[in-house]
């Protein structure tokens, strides 16, 4: 007997319960990878294997995409510590440092939305996102002062912050930094810095206006380093796809016709900024070693040039790590070479310091350091009273030694 249709057809497909937080993930990771404006909500559907407008009934838009992504990564730090079974304060950090480094070994895909995509967020949803690590920051200072009572609560945060920078480093490189062996490394990183010797606080300084022009004596007398500057500057309060060239023109006092006379695109002055980055540090650190005695004489020189960089550039250093995803093809792999020739110059010297150490586990101590100088320096806002720089290269070389 012939069977109905009705009998014969497959049942219609279902949807996976879990598709949203898919979608999420896949923005982030893409995000991450190529920044937040160079996604689209068409590739983030083809990573999941959906059509674009099946996102849609998911989320209203890709920031709406970026708020959930941006949100699980805290909320997985969040749970990862939220309830230590230890009573003992040592004990406590100990699982609460083991439990992070794992959280962040995991996800190291999608964490670095931490770092910079969070700039693309409202002021609203920034200051979520702040309060949540806020409470982060509170639940290992609260047992770090238990342990160290001779800190106080701002010296405590700030030695969290940096052992949370050097869990955070491993968003910050594409090479192999995975399983237990990478864990407890950055665990002993971590413990290594909570720690080290109390630092004194930088003093709270009401930050200067995001969309004040360079002014004053310090104004650049060449149109084409004036471009430049401004064009760093507004890459790093905004991110590079925010700014238009006539944005540029504008805050150095020109018709945006103006600006390409000095440089034909955009990306061209991005490759710019890229370059004078490049060049600097290299400078920078083939001084620092030609002054040194020694290999650890030239260690300690490399960091202290890195770190002078840093504070006194800081616009520079925020565009140089954050936007090379938007970089020409013809210049991101000559300066993504340079950046790594950089780092390996670093683990060379730490590797001749400790000659014991795997050349895998220096480079994950390389990259934790130079993270630990960019995210407390931001801490401090760049602030070189009172010797804040010298303490930054000082947490900068406690994890070298770790």
């Amino acid at each position: 007997m012939r069977q109905a249709a009705s009998d014969t057809a497959p049942a219609p497909a279902r949807r996976p319960k879990d598709r949203k937080a898919r979608i999420a993930l896949a923005g982030a990771e893409l995000f991450c990878e190529r920044g937040y404006h160079g996604v689209s909500v068409d590739e983030i559907a083809a990573a999941v294997g959906i059509s674009g407008p099946a996102v849609y009934r998911h989320f209203p838009n890709k920031y709406a995409i970026l708020v959930h992504a941006t949100r699980e990564v805290v909320g997985a730090l969040l749970a990862a510590t939220e309830e230590p079974s230890a009573t003992d304060p040592q004990a406590r950090l100990d699982e609460l440092l083991h439990a992070l480094a794992g959280a962040a070994v995991s996800r190291r895909r999608v964490a670095g939305l931490y770092q910079w995509e969070g700039r693309y967020l409202t002021a609203e949803h920034r200051q979520e996102f702040a309060a949540s690590m806020t409470t982060l920051v509170g639940r290992l200072a609260g047992p770090l002062r238990e342990l160290r009572p001779e800190l106080t609560a701002g010296q405590a945060d700030l030695l969290t912050n940096a052992a949370l920078s050097a869990f955070g480093s491993v968003t910050t490189y594409r090479a192999a930094a995975t399983g237990a062996d990478t864990e407890r490394l950055l665990t002993r990183v971590a413990w290594t810095l909570l720690r080290t010797d109390a630092p004194s606080v930088p003093p709270r300084r009401r930050p200067a206006s995001e969309d004040t022009p360079v002014t004053g004596p310090v104004r650049p007398a060449s149109r084409r380093e004036l471009l430049l500057v401004e064009a760093i500057r507004l890459f790093h309060r905004h991110g590079y796809h925010a700014v238009a060239v006539e944005d540029i023109g504008r805050a150095a006092g020109m018709q945006a016709s103006s600006v390409y006379r000095y440089f034909p695109s955009k990306a061209d002055l991005l490759a710019a900024a890229y370059y004078r980055a490049t060049d600097r540090l290299t400078g920078a650190t083939t001084a620092a070693i030609a002054e040194a005695g020694d290999r650890a004489d030239a260690l300690r020189r490399v960091v202290r040039a890195y770190v002078d960089f840093t504070f006194t550039q800081s616009d520079l250093v925020a565009v140089y790590l954050a936007e090379n995803n938007n970089l020409p093809d013809r210049d991101r792999h000559q300066l993504r070479g340079a950046q790594r020739l950089h780092v390996e110059e670093w683990v060379g010297l730490v590797r001749a310091v400790r000659p014991d150490l795997p050349a895998g586990d220096a480079r994950v101590l390389v990259h934790a350091a130079l993270n630990v100088v960019t995210d407390v320096g931001r801490i401090g806002r760049f602030d070189r009273t009172e010797g804040y720089d010298t303490q930054t290269a000082r947490l900068a070389l406690t994890v070298l030694r770790a």
